[in-house]
């Protein structure tokens, strides 16, 4: 018998596993603007359609047509502790973003900052050669520009959906598609609430073009939610004298104490006498910023660079966070690439999403969040107190968590992996699908299902009226408990009646079925995946120095090849890269399997490399040197 005691606690389990990432039915559907007037059909053209629904959009599915929804479970993989466990942690997923944010609720996000692809080609936008960011990248530009539109429509659909009445979207693009999804976004968001086309210019010396001129500005498009939306904290920049004297067609002037000034005549015609104005007050004060930004690009000896192209500077985000969001607010990025967004929001005390389909990308935020802890705390500075940082996968899942999860917890999951439903009341019988009763079995590989376990949860079905079959759901199945199973569909055993039980491996093209037949595409998606296998050595050099090198590591998942090395040259229990090795790749692309450190200290250090393939295998491996 379960106590109400432990029946509580399996329903907690529940709702952790299960109904904390589903989406309830009734908010599946988003509102596309209505605006009769503006898609007005004219009438003295005659009969002309007009499309008032994004392209690719239907109008009693939406997006769920053509991107069928897969409510798999969060595998909960790492956590990075800032000190305040006791508060709601933010969230980094590595997964596919239209997924996860059909995973989250409406209405639970402030501001949204998202840099995704640019249709400027493929190799461009393939940054960190995942297999799932090139599959991805290959079917947007399968059919050209409506390819781009309608995987781009569906993502932002579900932006609106998760954005709060008061919330902001900024999206930045280049000119190759800036134009097209504009007209996207005026159905999604409304024309009316389209605030402003901001132009990001960058500027540096270009080389001289004949036939056309350089580009050298991004667009940032700025929607509202709704008219409730507002900037919050409207930014300034300083005036120069040059532009003081030049807008207020005034000449500079000298007090007796040497301060300079300028009259403002504009209470004159009143009768009231000339204002003094000083200069360092008027600069001080500052003036609005416009929509025309002067932001250079990431410097080469900026220590945020990582070295990956599309990487975009902090003030350029810091601007946009402090300008549409406030202490406590919720950001969220879905294409957080190298995770300037959430480094930024983590250190400016917002609440933050991150995602990225990388989970090159998902390790270098990681990291990236972490360093950012660390140096606050070697320069002793206060930090803001800030939630901790729970990493979590969707769709691919690594097998050494899965193993180390205790046997409740890996029962829930395999459950909610399969879709079925959870019974918390039965010993043998662990869930249903469509009324079939489902059997799990060990959290560990090694531990395969026997005849006994079989035959016991035939016993169980054999009890419940009307059931006259089971699945079990594992890792492996013993010759035995193969054997068991045929004859109790042939035959019947130790006293149960007829019943057909159907083994099924976890990580069998049978157990993801439910999810392959939705969608021709969704074969890549519920993968489970292990660590590289690491060949660690090294070679002191003298004068401090050390060669490090893992160029003998071998990737260990099917067809996977490892694409990324970053290093941590000070492991302290936590890795976190080593400043210029956060992106671990080098000029050419390659993986950093051999690098060449000097340290500042004699004595033994401990050293840490984190290595990932393309399919997603992660392994972190540490090591000791002694340095003379």
């Amino acid at each position: 018998m379960t106590s109400n005691l432990d029946k509580k606690k399996l329903d907690d389990r529940i709702t952790e596993y299960i109904l904390a990432d589903a989406v309830p039915e009734n908010i599946s559907k988003t509102e596309v603007a209505k605006q009769p007037e503006f898609y007005k059909i004219p009438k003295r053209f005659g009969s002309i359609p007009v499309d008032e629904l994004p392209l690719g959009c239907d109008k009693e599915k939406q997006y769920y047509k053509i991107y069928p929804r897969i409510p798999l479970p969060f595998q909960r993989a790492d956590r990075i502790t800032f000190g305040y466990p006791e508060q709601t942690p933010n969230r980094l997923f590595w997964g596919d973003n239209l997924h996860v944010m059909r995973m989250l609720p409406s209405n639970s996000v402030d501001l949204i900052y998202i840099d995704p692809p640019f249709f400027s080609g493929r190799n461009y936008n393939v940054i960190f050669g995942d297999q799932n960011e090139i599959r991805s990248f290959t079917d947007i530009w399968e059919g050209g520009m409506p390819s781009f539109l309608i995987w781009m429509n569906a993502r932002l659909l579900e932006m609106k959906r998760l954005l709060k009445q008061t919330g902001s979207i900024y999206l930045h693009l280049d000119w190759h598609a800036s134009h097209y999804v504009k007209i996207e976004m005026d159905k999604i968001f409304g024309y009316d609430n389209f605030r402003n086309e901001i132009i990001w210019h960058y500027g540096q010396r270009t080389m001289h073009n004949k036939k056309k001129w350089n580009s050298k500005h991004d667009v940032i498009l700025f929607y509202a939610k709704s008219d409730k939306t507002i900037i919050k904290n409207i930014p300034t920049e300083p005036w120069t004298k040059e532009e003081i004297s030049e807008k207020r067609a005034r000449r500079i002037l000298f007090d007796d104490d040497g301060r300079e000034y300028i009259l403002d005549n504009r209470s004159v015609s009143k009768g009231y006498p000339a204002k003094k104005q000083y200069i360092d007050d008027i600069i001080k004060k500052g003036k609005a910023i416009d929509d025309v930004w002067n932001m250079p690009m990431i410097l080469s000896t900026s220590k945020e660079r990582l070295g990956y192209p599309t990487q975009k500077p902090e003030y350029l985000i810091e601007r946009i966070i402090n300008a549409s969001s406030s202490p406590g607010d919720v950001v969220a990025d879905f294409f957080c690439g190298g995770g300037t967004t959430p480094c930024v929001s983590q250190r400016l005390g917002r609440r933050w999403i991150a995602c990225d389909q990388s989970r090159v990308a998902v390790g270098i935020t990681q990291g990236r969040i972490q360093s950012l802890y660390e140096e606050e705390k070697s320069i002793q500075s206060k930090l803001i107190p800030s939630p901790d940082v729970s990493i979590e996968y969707w769709g691919n899942y690594e097998i050494p968590s899965l193993i180390e999860l205790s046997s409740l917890d890996f029962r829930y999951f395999v459950i909610a992996a399969y879709g079925g439903r959870i019974s918390s009341s039965e010993s043998y019988i662990h869930g249903y699908k469509s009324d079939i009763p489902l059997f799990v079995g060990p959290s560990s590989p090694e531990n395969r299902i026997t005849k006994e376990d079989v035959i016991s949860f035939a016993r169980e079905i054999s009890t419940k009226k009307g059931k006259r079959e089971g699945v079990i759901l594992a890792w492996a199945f013993a010759p035995s408990a193969h054997a068991a199973v045929e004859k109790l569909i042939s035959e019947g055993r130790a006293g149960v009646d007829l019943i057909k039980i159907s083994p099924i491996e976890i990580e069998s093209t049978r157990f993801r079925d439910h999810i392959t037949r939705l969608h021709e595409d969704y074969d890549s998606f519920l993968t489970f995946i292990i660590p590289p296998l690491v060949r660690f050595s090294s070679q002191y050099l003298g004068n401090k120095t050390c060669v490090f090198d893992v160029s003998e590591s071998m990737a260990m998942n099917n067809g996977a090849k490892i694409i990324n090395v970053q290093w941590d040259f000070d492991f302290q229990d936590r890795f976190t890269p080593s400043r210029g090795f956060a992106y671990g790749r080098d000029d050419e692309g390659k993986p950093l399997y051999k690098v060449q450190f000097t340290f500042v200290r004699s004595g033994k250090k401990s050293i840490a490399c984190r290595i990932q393939d393309d399919v997603g295998g992660e392994k972190i491996y540490h090591d000791y040197v002694i340095i003379e």
